[in-house]
């Protein structure tokens, strides 16, 4: 049975008219989906307002207490409702989930040897037959990158993680396709020049590019994650442009990730 798990990037979130061409595209999609949204760009632009401080590091958000409260109302709260609702008006049957409910994801603080990333989770375990009842049920799923330890306690858990956990997890009762979509055209050799896409990149092309600085910030956990869902028994993983989903979804644009 296919199951298609597509993660959207901040940038088409905070864009209305570009998030409801993604929309359109998503309630198209054929078949068992499931949905995993970031939403960084709003959450930092609210922290800030609130005078509270940002940091990043390669691409992931160092979490304090009140970074914490404020992406949980920003992910959990805005951003997954508003996604749920424009769905249901789309004819998608959509289900909002964080990893706390249904104890859909368990997660651990991060333990780093010389940064502390604060209420960063990484992933323990997801409830694959919570899911797979929902997905059964002919529900959409959309994930907020939020998760808990088990013991009360909510962590920020980085998106693109959670999908790549989410298809490891399901690969085991179905063929499942990973896209990561979001504002550019996959991949590319310039990061100013959408023409430089790369059609398709191994493990050690990715390696020299990220040596040699091609590669940087908020694009090193998304194909970290990418190689991670391959090595675990993913079908395939892409990433490109969130209006060409059915593209992507098809092979015929964005870059493919290779084993």
């Amino acid at each position: 049975m296919q199951l298609s798990i597509i993660k959207i990037g901040g940038n088409i979130i905070d864009d209305e008219a570009r998030l409801a061409t993604f929309l359109d595209a998503f309630a198209a999609v054929p078949g068992k989906k499931i949905l995993v949204h970031g939403g960084g760009k709003l959450a930092t632009k609210v922290a800030e307002g609130l005078g509270i401080r940002q940091q990043l590091v390669d691409g992931r958000r160092i979490t304090d207490a009140e970074t914490l409260r404020v992406v949980t109302m920003v992910y959990a709260g805005t951003i997954n409702k508003n996604i749920v609702a424009q769905l249901q008006a789309r004819g998608c049957a959509a289900i909002g989930l964080t990893g706390a409910d249904g104890n859909a994801i368990l997660s651990h603080r991060r333990v780093h040897p010389s940064i502390d990333y604060g209420f960063v989770g990484d992933v323990d375990q997801v409830n694959t037959p919570l899911l797979t009842s929902l997905l059964l049920q002919d529900k959409t799923i959309v994930f907020a990158p939020i998760t808990h330890d088990g013991k009360g306690q909510l962590l920020n858990t980085n998106a693109d993680t959670i999908a790549q956990e989410l298809a490891r997890a399901l690969s085991t009762g179905f063929s499942v396709s990973l896209v990561y979509s979001f504002e550019k055209s996959g991949v590319l050799l310039n990061a100013d020049d959408e023409s430089t896409v790369i059609g398709r990149i191994n493990p050690a092309e990715y390696e020299d590019l990220k040596a040699r600085k091609v590669i940087f910030a908020g694009m090193i956990p998304k194909l970290d994650n990418a190689f991670a869902a391959l090595r675990s028994g993913v079908g395939r993983v892409i990433i490109g442009r969130a209006e060409e989903l059915s593209l992507l979804l098809a092979g015929q644009s964005g870059t493919t990730i290779l084993p």
